[in-house]
């Protein structure tokens, strides 16, 4: 099976739907989407639109930290994020903020296992960033049984890990739309990319597709309308600072 991983929509509907259109041009068969589908973008209603109908063909889906933070907002907000969330709630339905609140922090999928941020402690939404923090979410994994695959979002990046011989981690550097063997007899740990919110200096959406029967992992970067996101942003209010990461890809 041929599975679409989108982890950090973050409210940008111009990337997701590039993503998607790009997926199946790939022949995806199943989307997973990771966890944080809304918070700084301008679209949180339509894009949470298109995952619920996606759900219906057999989508997967995982509740991130801002999801979690637009159900609940702060408060007494502090931050722009926090503002962000509250700006977020307001937008969305009961019945979308009620769907959202009910989402898993992690599935299992045959041998595979996928979180929002890592498997070690996934309610804390640690950030996999390097090789120790990586290695962490691997050990974490062993919890569930079978589980030869980690597949996570959060920290915006795309990246791939994996546990040699030796059992000590490597880490692997993917080149976007090059497709990497994976196979099982080694435990593998990937960040799957920001859809709406690339943070690399490169503005393109980020998203990745596992072929489970090839045992094959490919990065993609996809151009999407970032002016037009970041335009969307401006108009309905929210900070500045959200539109111009778009336009700059940081």
């Amino acid at each position: 099976m041929r599975l679409a991983l989108l982890s950090d929509i973050h409210g940008n509907l111009q990337a997701l739907d590039a993503c998607l259109a790009h997926a199946r041009a790939q022949r995806a068969q199943r989307f997973v989407f990771l966890g944080d589908m809304v918070g700084y973008g301008a679209d949180p209603v339509a894009v949470l639109e298109r995952i619920m109908l996606l759900t219906e063909e057999g989508a997967m889906v995982l509740k991130g930290n801002h999801d979690a933070m637009a159900v609940t907002p702060p408060a007494e907000p502090k931050t722009i994020g926090d503002c962000s969330a509250a700006w977020t709630h307001n937008q969305l339905s009961a019945a979308q903020r009620e769907w959202i609140d009910q989402l898993p922090l992690t599935l299992q999928h045959d041998n595979v296992l996928f979180v929002h941020a890592s498997a070690n402690d996934p309610e804390l939404w640690r950030y996999v960033y390097d090789q120790r923090a990586a290695a962490a979410s691997l050990d974490a994994a062993a919890a569930w049984p079978g589980v030869r695959y980690v597949f996570g979002g959060h920290v915006h990046m795309q990246t791939l890990y994996y546990r040699g011989a030796s059992d000590s981690l490597m880490l692997f550097t993917p080149q976007p739309g090059v497709a990497v063997p994976v196979p099982k007899h080694r435990l593998w740990l990937g960040t799957v990319g920001s859809v709406g919110q690339p943070r690399d200096g490169n503005t393109q959406a980020m998203y990745t597709l596992f072929d489970t029967e090839r045992a094959q992992l490919t990065f993609h970067r996809v151009p999407y309308d970032h002016h037009g996101a970041a335009a969307a942003i401006r108009r309905v209010g929210l900070p500045d600072y959200f539109a111009d990461r778009l336009e700059s890809g940081r």
